[in-house]
């Protein structure tokens, strides 16, 4: 356990409360996604992970695997429908569909699997 230290500012203790250095990587689309469920859905998770100073951790943590699992998804599901370069080459729009077809399938499962738990 943390032990809480005070320091004497007139006839008042003041708490000695320290902010704990939080990693510099940027946030992304899914780690903000994750935040806003939070804050909605888990306020008990939330504010364990806010006073614990590991949030940002968390929703990094969060943004990083949700993005490698979608990106992974998109190639194997791009490979098993055959949406590859060829159709890119010959058929334009129609590859633009089908990769944005799979890319929100591909999200669709991740927001089921990871961000919304």
């Amino acid at each position: 356990m943390n032990e809480i230290t005070y320091h004497r500012v007139g006839d008042y203790l003041v708490p000695n409360l320290y902010l704990t250095k939080q990693p510099e990587k940027h946030i992304g689309k899914y780690g903000r996604l994750r935040l806003n469920y939070l804050k909605e859905h888990k306020k008990g998770l939330y504010t364990e992970l806010l006073i614990n100073g590991t949030l940002k951790q968390h929703l990094i943590e969060i943004d990083d695997s949700a993005t490698d699992k979608v990106n992974e998804l998109v190639k194997q599901l791009a490979k098993v429908e055959h949406i590859d370069e060829n159709l890119k080459e010959h058929h334009q729009m129609e590859w633009v569909q089908s990769m944005n077809n799979i890319k929100n399938r591909a999200e669709k499962i991740v927001f089921n699997e990871i961000l919304y738990v």
